[in-house]
């Protein structure tokens, strides 16, 4: 198992980050942070997509509840790429040719990888 796969244990019913081994055990991290645990190897396999993104859904729902604003995004129009940003132009290359195959959902995909960069990279 890598370092920082996403790991489901069965015994505790929770997905985490695979932190690495401690003797006999390996080290799981919640999604989101917290408090280390320590779980039987065998316990673990991979997360399936769905439990990644209902593990990630768990923790934006448990920041917002928290009190932990998070930008609302200009969603009147497209997100702009950032001049001489290598990501940004792969990003709205992409866009591009979605919307040469006219394929919206894949244009709105890009829009939303766009968009998430922006904020993570170019605060």
């Amino acid at each position: 198992m890598e370092r920082g796969a996403w790991v489901y244990d069965q015994v505790a019913g929770a997905v985490g980050e695979f932190k690495g081994n401690a003797g006999p055990y390996a080290m799981v991290r919640p999604v989101g942070g917290g408090r280390e645990w320590q779980a039987d190897p065998a316990d673990l396999r991979p997360a399936t997509p769905a439990e990644r993104l209902s593990a990630g859904v768990r923790v934006a729902n448990d920041r917002a509840r928290a009190g932990v604003a998070q930008p609302v995004p200009d969603l009147s129009r497209p997100p702009e790429p950032v001049p001489h940003c290598v990501a940004c132009a792969l990003l709205a290359r992409e866009r591009r040719k979605a919307q040469g195959r006219f394929d919206h959902s894949a244009v709105t995909d890009a829009n939303v990888l766009l968009r998430r960069h922006l904020w993570q990279d170019h605060p």
